[in-house]
């Protein structure tokens, strides 16, 4: 089966399991979040192994915040289950268009001794297509004009989480966090770049800017 074609089926279940989870919202969406959570953290484990406590530690941390920050976006920010498609916008946005633009315009490596597939062009075209994509709903929902400013700035963050577990990976010596995502790998390797993008919605969230 065509790679592309498998990736964007499995990626289109999960993005209508997030969006039907966030709009059911309340115990429905603490339990995705707490699954999403707990297979991330299973996922660092494995990766991690033999690493010793604190990254073990680090890992709970990692998947426990993220999972709290959507959660709190959700259920506590005013307009809750905008702001959390904003936050799945920018970061599926990102990857989409760092995929595309990566594929057809990139030349320079951005880190090839870390990812060597990703180039300089998909890290401006991820930022490009968050800006884009997330700025129109941001528009469209009424949510406040920051984040027109902060889509491709947390699009940014979204790229340096996923160079994060690259560099982890690469370290391991694995390809992928698991194998139960066709087309995708690891659980992990889909939520990387949403770590970084609800921490720092929540906290813009918290100071009052978005």
């Amino acid at each position: 089966m065509n790679d592309l074609f498998l990736r964007t089926a499995t990626g289109l279940i999960l993005i209508i399991l997030a969006l039907a989870a966030s709009l059911k919202g309340g115990n429905v969406f603490a339990f995705a979040a707490a699954a999403a959570a707990t297979a991330m953290f299973y996922e660092w484990t494995r990766i991690a192994r033999g690493w010793g406590l604190g990254w073990a530690v680090g890992g709970f941390f990692y998947a426990l915040v993220a999972a709290l920050a959507l959660l709190w976006v959700r259920d506590r920010a005013d307009q809750g289950f905008e702001l959390v498609l904003w936050v799945f916008i920018v970061t599926w946005s990102t990857d989409v268009g760092a995929y595309f633009a990566g594929r057809s315009l990139g030349r320079t490596k951005l880190a090839p001794t870390i990812s060597p597939n990703k180039t300089v062009a998909g890290l401006y075209g991820g930022m490009a297509a968050a800006a884009l994509f997330a700025g129109a709903w941001a528009l469209y929902a009424k949510l406040d004009a920051t984040l027109l400013v902060l889509a491709p700035l947390f699009a940014l963050a979204a790229q340096g989480g996923d160079l994060f577990e690259s560099w982890m990976k690469r370290r391991a010596g694995v390809k992928d966090s698991g194998n139960w995502l066709p087309g995708h790998g690891g659980l992990l390797d889909r939520l990387d770049g949403l770590v970084p993008v609800a921490v720092l919605t929540a906290l813009a969230v918290l100071a009052g800017v978005a």
